[in-house]
């Protein structure tokens, strides 16, 4: 399934996501024990994402959108052996 990423951070800044990053990362890059004042959307584009947050970690397919609450402490990473794309985006804090 390809993903529209430009639209995906238009639909998301509509609904207050205002500040947007895209990652490509390579296997094995780890984005550890982030906690930030407002909330955000993460979305896999392509390749093996996994995102832990409260204790689980849940591997997310392309497209699959996951909130994550204001003050919830989250890691993000790459479980593949490929490069793995992704998306998030935060609100105003």
């Amino acid at each position: 399934m390809a993903i529209d990423e430009e639209k995906t951070l238009a639909d998301w800044k509509e609904r207050g996501f205002v500040q947007s990053n895209t990652y490509a990362d390579g296997p094995g890059k780890s984005w550890l024990g982030y906690v930030h004042a407002a909330d955000g959307v993460v979305m896999a584009v392509e390749g093996e994402l996994e995102l832990e947050m409260v204790g689980e970690r849940k591997r997310m397919t392309p497209g699959e959108e996951v909130l994550i609450k204001r003050h919830v402490l989250h890691s993000v990473r790459n479980v593949g052996d490929g490069e793995c794309r992704w998306l998030s985006a935060y609100g105003k804090s």
